[in-house]
């Protein structure tokens, strides 16, 4: 059996045990052991989010849907990376800060030398962080050296230089490798840094983009390109590589993959909220969060081509929320 993906890992101790629990389906459906989302009386006012652009979908789709039981309800979208989350956070500018990683020892200290406490990361969705290529592209997977190659400049991951296709395609020698990437604001960039270059420099030929559907279409009218950003971005127009840690064992950026440990680039995705310890949150972010861990707001999260937690998350996550 493949260990669990240390992104994963680190997110819980028990983590491993709940997603191996949840995976034992193909087809991607919410936990039907997660609630229906039951409106209560007293919901008003307003909610910022402010943070990661992977998120900016589903943060949009979570909203009209939670308006559909709340119309009075104004919920104000801003999707610029996941940087931009704890600084709103600590401001107070928003009220849900999303984010594509975890927050960083750095951001965290800044919040909780204002606040005394330390922010709480919601568990949202599961992501499998895709190399994507055109969809006319014949490749039929990389390793994560090859993709270290292809990107990094410093090749931490034990990657060799990869600038031509031949070095993967014998019959595209001559092809200069397109690279197309996200922005230093976006955690999509910094976990990519982290995980599949090691924390090495991107090459300074990668194109970057201010966001993720960017960096689809870049890579969609492009026959020679390759990128990464979220899987739920995935078009008919390009297509996601298998991506292994040894040649030939490449797994697909699917959601038993994602759970089981064999895709190598997996992730939670997070909304990081101002949770006071033994105080009650505002009854408005509370709800809002209720809806996005509903069978609701988790069957949004499938829709949008992400993948959604498992039941246990989302019930440890409520009781944490309303101690």
């Amino acid at each position: 059996m493949n260990k669990p993906l240390p992104a994963l890992r680190r997110a819980s101790a028990t983590l491993a045990a709940l997603l191996l629990a949840g995976s034992a389906t193909a087809a991607v459906s919410v936990d039907p052991a997660i609630p229906a989302y039951q409106p209560v009386q007293g919901v008003t006012g307003a909610v910022n989010s402010i943070g990661s652009d992977t998120l900016n979908n589903l943060m949009t789709y979570w909203a009209e849907g939670f308006n559909a039981s709340y119309p009075a309800v104004q919920v104000q979208i801003e999707g610029k990376g996941s940087t931009t989350a704890p600084p709103a956070l600590i401001e107070g500018t928003a009220q849900l800060g999303p984010m594509s990683r975890e927050m960083k020892k750095e951001e965290m200290d800044k919040f909780e030398k204002k606040y005394g406490y330390k922010p709480t990361g919601i568990r949202v969705a599961i992501d499998a962080l895709a190399v994507f290529v055109h969809k006319d592209n014949p490749l039929k997977g990389v390793t994560v050296a090859q993709v270290d190659g292809l990107f990094s400049s410093t090749f931490k991951h034990g990657g060799k230089d990869i600038t031509d296709w031949g070095l993967l395609l014998p019959e595209w020698k001559g092809r200069a490798v397109s690279l197309y990437g996200r922005n230093s604001a976006s955690g999509t960039y910094g976990y990519f840094k982290e995980h599949a270059l090691k924390k090495g420099d991107f090459k300074p030929t990668v194109k970057e983009q201010p966001g993720s559907s960017a960096v689809v279409q870049g890579v969609a009218s492009d026959l020679n390109a390759v990128g990464y950003s979220g899987i739920g971005y995935v078009t008919s127009s390009i297509k996601a590589l298998p991506v292994g840690e040894k040649e030939g064992a490449f797994a697909e950026p699917s959601y038993d993959n994602c759970l089981n440990g064999s895709y190598p680039l997996a992730r939670f995705l997070f909304v990081y909220v101002n949770k006071a310890p033994g105080k009650p949150m505002d009854t408005l972010t509370l709800e809002f969060i209720k809806y996005v861990l509903s069978q609701q707001g988790q069957a949004i999260v499938v829709k949008d081509g992400f993948f959604p937690v498992p039941a246990k998350v989302a019930k440890e996550t409520i009781e944490l929320l309303t101690k």
